[in-house]
């Protein structure tokens, strides 16, 4: 499988500089209006999941609940002690808008569309890893906010838990159902489309990546964090993927999976997604001036886990 540095990581840095030189429309009350427009791009994307996400392939890979069970574990169970050890053993190392951003990277589903593409190279369990994927999502619409909720619980802005889940039901799941409802009129030409309607959903990603940077820089927020905030960011994220990679591949071997099981745990149970990881934090962290920096860990994530599952992906795709 050729990886290679395609436009949407690009994009990301891009849009990171454009907010730096052009923050004023995407800030708070700026012209493009991010309160009901980030709102919107969160329900475009959801919908466009729903759309293209095929039941039968979820049926397909439902059978398998070891592996399930595996998955969901290292997803929101092993990534999330892994952060809150690593954030005591940094103690005052990290600031508190990095340690907020590393937990939140921790406590998010795993991605869908990486992982799939990913055991399909490596000739693993496809079915099961759409089915963990996809449970991921949804179950992180109740974990993800209850992890948070509990990260942040007696600082001085705890996380209305009951509201953002309230937010995430109705800009992330409901439009995710009604793009499920849709697909009898419309998942033909979704699927002739899938392409476009990919493009379409990374745009919407830049555009709240776009928003959450103008707002910190018209904030003031990166005056109080320097290069070493993106050192320490880019160290942690490394020392977070690999510990996780080591882990999974080990219980797997414990286990006894076979391969192609294996293949959809280590990639469905490593990765984190940021799809839908940017849209939740603007639901959860909407306001916040540090936003840019809440996500400045997955932002790392991203392309360091796509860099290093893709070369694993290549290596398992040459195996007898």
């Amino acid at each position: 499988m050729k990886i290679g540095l395609d436009w949407f990581l690009v994009g990301l840095a891009a849009v990171a500089g454009l907010a730096w030189l052009v923050p004023g429309p995407g800030a708070h009350g700026g012209a493009l209006h991010p309160e009901l427009l980030n709102k919107l791009g969160v329900a475009l994307i959801f919908f466009l999941h729903g759309l293209l996400l095929s039941f039968a392939a979820l049926k397909a890979g439902s059978l398998r609940w070891p592996l399930h069970l595996v998955v969901q574990a290292c997803t929101f169970l092993l990534f999330p002690l892994l952060g809150l050890a690593g954030l005591a053993l940094a103690g005052d190392a990290l600031p508190d808008d990095l340690r907020l951003g590393f937990f939140f990277l921790c406590a998010l589903p795993s991605t869908v569309s990486s992982s799939v593409a990913f055991t399909a190279t490596a000739r693993g369990n496809v079915p099961a890893a759409v089915f963990n994927a996809t449970l991921s999502s949804l179950l992180g619409v109740f974990l993800t906010p209850l992890w948070m909720g509990l990260a942040l619980r007696g600082g001085s802005a705890p996380l209305p838990v009951g509201r953002v889940m309230l937010d995430l039901l109705q800009w992330l799941l409901l439009p995710l159902l009604l793009g499920q409802l849709a697909r009898p009129l419309l998942g033909a030409w979704a699927a002739r489309h899938s392409a476009r309607l990919g493009t379409v959903d990374k745009l919407a990603i830049l555009l709240l990546v776009y928003t959450s940077f103008c707002d910190s820089v018209v904030q003031g927020t990166w005056s109080a964090h320097g290069p070493a905030t993106l050192l320490l960011a880019l160290g942690g994220a490394a020392a977070l993927f690999v510990t996780v990679l080591l882990l999974v591949n080990a219980a797997c071997r414990l286990l006894g999976f076979a391969q192609p099981d294996r293949v959809a745990v280590v990639f469905c149970g490593s990765k984190k997604t940021l799809a839908s990881g940017v849209p939740m934090a603007q639901l959860m962290f909407a306001g916040n001036g540090a936003l840019s920096v809440i996500l400045l860990p997955l932002m790392i994530y991203h392309p360091l886990q796509l860099l290093l599952c893709g070369a694993l992906a290549a290596r398992w795709s040459r195996r007898r």
